[in-house]
C-alpha cells in the first residue's frame, strides 16, 4: 500500500511500568508494525508514564509542530485512577471524533465483553487525528486492523486530499 507512504504516524504508549523499564512495550511495537506494514511512516515512538501533563505535552508537540498526521496512543484507557489518556486527549483537542472509539469498542465486544470498559476517545487537534487504543497488544492489533482503512481515509480528509484516496468516497462525511 505505497499510497500511504506520505502519511506520518506517532505512537505514544502510556504505561508506568514500560516507562520505568520494568516491562517491555509490546503494544507500541504492535501498532508500529501494523502501521508500517500498511505503508504509514512511523516518525516517533515514545513511552510515557500515566501522567496527564506529560501526555498532553507530547500530543501538543506532535500536533502543533505538524510532525505527524495521526497520533496513536496505547494504554491508559481503563478504569484505574492512573488511566488518564482519554482525559489528556480531550483536554488538548479541538474536535471529537466519537465514531472511531465507538467502532473500536463495538468490535472489541465481539471478542470480550470487557471492551465496554475501555474509555478511549478519538479527536482532532489542528490537522492531526488522535486515536486512543487499549494497552493489550492483541487489542491494539484487533482495533487498529479493524479501523485502518477508515483511519487512512480520515487522514486524507484532514489533509484535504480525500479525492486522491482510491476506493474511498466522501458520501457519508
Amino acid at each position: 500500500m505505497s499510497k500511504n507512504k506520505n502519511y506520518r504516524a506517532a505512537i505514544i504508549t502510556a504505561n508506568d511500568n514500560s516507562a520505568s523499564g520494568k516491562r517491555e512495550d509490546l503494544s507500541g511495537r504492535t501498532a508500529k508494525e501494523i502501521l508500517e506494514k500498511n505503508g504509514i511512516n512511523v516518525v516517533s515512538c515514545v513511552i510515557l508514564p500515566d501522567e496527564k501533563q506529560l501526555l498532553c505535552a507530547e500530543m501538543v508537540r506532535l500536533s502543533d509542530r505538524n510532525l505527524c498526521d495521526v497520533i496513536i496512543t496505547t494504554g491508559g484507557t481503563g478504569l484505574s485512577l492512573r488511566d488518564v489518556t482519554p482525559e489528556a486527549t480531550i483536554s488538548i483537542s479541538d474536535r471529537m471524533v466519537p465514531g472511531i472509539a465507538e467502532a473500536i469498542r463495538s468490535y472489541g465486544m465481539i471478542t470480550t465483553k470487557r471492551a465496554m470498559l475501555s474509555r478511549g476517545v478519538s479527536a482532532i487537534r489542528g490537522s492531526t487525528l488522535i486515536v486512543n487504543l487499549p494497552s493489550s497488544p492483541n487489542a491494539v492489533k484487533e482495533s487498529l486492523e479493524y479501523i485502518l482503512d477508515e483511519l487512512i481515509h480520515g487522514i486524507a480528509v484532514l489533509r484535504g486530499d480525500a479525492a486522491n484516496c482510491a476506493g474511498y468516497g466522501n458520501a457519508l462525511i
